[in-house]
């Protein structure tokens, strides 16, 4: 069917809402609109679904939420024998409709005999995996559209161990939504809530002081908290679930002097002061850094609506206030905890971490100067958990994990990105640094010193809708075409591609197999660490570039990024734009 016919279908079908008609008829002389909305089903992956909300099969809507939770609940009976008894855990963020899904998704897998662990308010991504774990479940669903602008929504799916499905489940789940065809007739005859009985159990605060429990297991400097407990600290949830979570974790540690942001503080899915409500931007950020100011505080922390991604602003030597980007977040993070545990783990054990293969290469050198095993996966936290599980069977133990885009993860009773956990080993690793007369900035210098200054960056390209997602599979299989001359100036010393996948060397014109998992990922290495990659977001209409550049003098690695910067965007937006 087309877009016009699909449009044609909804309206007139009586079963759907007359809000639906009432929205549908509105945009009846608006072409592109209809085209947008109903171009295609909304595409479920490994992240389930993320779309705009509103009427139509390529929103996110009761129908096509009721379609993603009826796949998830018949598939989910196929490759898990006891999942109806072991029960879902189903949680939500603070976006529009975001409770209204959840108790949907509920309804449906009670019609189907699950037990259901439903949440008995907003939380966030962290805890919804640490139920999964904790309470048994077969699996979980968190409503959320993360760090997207208000107009979006989601409905993310997690496997028995709490980390996002894999592509193979996840190509089940959509194997099942594609025989449903009648969509209004999901949402009748469903079981009300009130009539579940004990199939379904509220997650409340036993939960919470549960994983508090566990999130104050993992601190490491105890001691250090004690003496800089009046270290100044301003937190902002952006609008979304961190406020409870992190305020609680921050005062269960001992820290006495955290300035909530107030005009963020409270959830609202308008999320009126930070329209983009991503910690990574200044933007959303500014308040914080407003009030961070006026306390003389050392340090900002934000965390996004559904609390995974965590933003981190430190106070430079000439009292300004620096974002500081995912990697340096990152490496920070990662030689704190590893230094930590070198001086005082006396275990004879392989450790290891993990980082996505578009994080910085600095880690290369952190984890080889500790004797630690780093893994390097796709990017998406369900590599992270793979990467995980491999090492935990081996016996190894699980110290660190990051991506560049803001998610981070300590101990191994959460398998997503956890910027509740990250935010209280942040706050940690200042108090720490202040016990040494030093700030996080200064520590981060420091780092730089000892191995290499990294200049890095992501640039991000959106292209919406129809006509944008073609463009840029359009500019990906160009790169692929034409790898050997579109970016000579840089000369490059091979390219791994994953889609295929296979490793090409520049000098020999060979190629050679590739042991991963397929991806629509090109990267480029350059000389030593140098490097750059390309891929399409799986979470929003975006062609991402990342590229890094290192070298032991800070002047001579940012003007080798930009010579990289310079070369590369050029080709892809001509590209883009063809």
């Amino acid at each position: 069917m087309t877009a016009q016919e699909r449009y044609q279908a909804w309206l007139d079908n009586p079963y759907f809402s007359s809000s639906v008609r009432e929205e549908l008829l509105a945009i009846a002389d608006n072409q592109a609109e209809i085209e947008d909305r109903f171009y295609q089903d909304l595409k479920f992956g490994t992240a389930g679904l993320r779309g705009i909300l509103g009427a139509g099969t390529n929103r996110m809507n009761f129908y096509t939420v009721a379609r993603a939770a009826e796949g998830y609940a018949r598939a989910l009976v196929k490759t898990e024998a006891n999942a109806k008894a072991e029960g879902i855990g189903i949680s939500y963020d603070s976006r529009h409709f975001s409770a209204e899904f959840a108790e949907l998704t509920a309804r449906i897998f009670l019609k189907h005999g699950y037990k259901v662990y439903l949440s008995d308010e907003l939380r966030p991504v962290p805890l919804i995996s640490f139920a999964i774990r904790s309470r048994g479940c077969a699996g979980g669903v968190m409503v959320t559209a993360s760090h997207n602008p208000k107009a979006y929504n989601g409905f993310k799916v997690y496997s028995r161990d709490g980390s996002q499905l894999d592509p193979e489940a996840a190509d089940l789940v959509a194997r099942e939504m594609d025989q449903l065809k009648d969509l209004p007739a999901l949402l009748r005859d469903l079981p009300e809530l009130d009539s579940a009985g004990d199939n379904l159990v509220y997650l409340s605060r036993d939960l919470d002081q549960e994983y508090r429990e566990y999130l104050l297991g993992l601190a490491i400097n105890h001691a250090a908290i004690e003496r800089q407990k009046d270290m100044k600290i301003v937190y902002s949830p952006l609008h979304g679930t961190g406020y409870k979570p992190v305020t609680e974790a921050l005062a269960a540690l001992g820290f006495e002097a955290v300035h909530v942001v107030p005009e963020q503080a409270l959830p609202d899915g308008d999320f009126p002061t930070a329209p983009y409500p991503n910690p990574e931007a200044r933007e959303a950020l500014e308040l914080g850094i407003q009030l961070a100011e006026k306390e003389q505080a050392d340090l900002l922390i934000a965390t996004d609506p559904d609390a995974d991604r965590l933003g981190v602003a430190v106070r430079t030597n000439e009292g300004e206030f620096k974002i500081l980007s995912g990697n340096e977040i990152g490496i920070l993070l990662m030689d704190y905890i590893l230094s930590a545990k070198a001086k005082l783990n006396a275990d004879d054990k392989q450790h290891f971490c993990v980082c996505s293969v578009v994080s910085s290469r600095l880690p290369r050198l952190i984890c080889q100067d500790y004797g630690v095993k780093l893994y390097e996966c796709l990017t998406g936290f369900k590599f992270i958990a793979e990467k995980m599980r491999e090492g935990l069977a081996k016996g190894e133990v699980f110290d660190f994990a990051f991506e560049e885009s803001f998610g981070y993860l300590i101990g191994d009773r959460v398998r997503d990105k956890d910027a509740v956990v990250a935010a209280a080993m942040v706050c940690e690793m200042a108090a720490a640094a202040r016990d040494e007369g030093m700030s996080l900035y200064e520590r981060c210098n420091e780092l730089f010193k000892r191995y290499r200054y990294a200049a890095e960056k992501t640039v991000a390209f959106t292209r919406e809708g129809k006509e944008g997602l073609a463009s840029i599979a359009n500019a990906m299989k160009e790169v692929r075409a034409n790898r050997a001359e579109l970016f000579n100036a840089l000369e490059p010393v091979k390219l791994d591609d994953f889609a295929v996948p296979e490793e090409y060397s520049f000098a020999s014109k060979s190629s050679s197999a590739l042991d991963v998992n397929p991806s629509n990922l090109l990267i480029y290495s350059l000389n030593d660490l140098d490097w750059f990659a390309t891929r399409p977001s799986g979470t929003e209409p975006k062609l991402k570039v990342y590229m890094g550049a290192y070298r032991k003098d800070q002047k001579e690695a940012q003007a080798a990024l930009e010579r990289i910067e310079a070369e590369v965007v050029d080709v892809i937006e001509k590209l883009l734009d063809a």
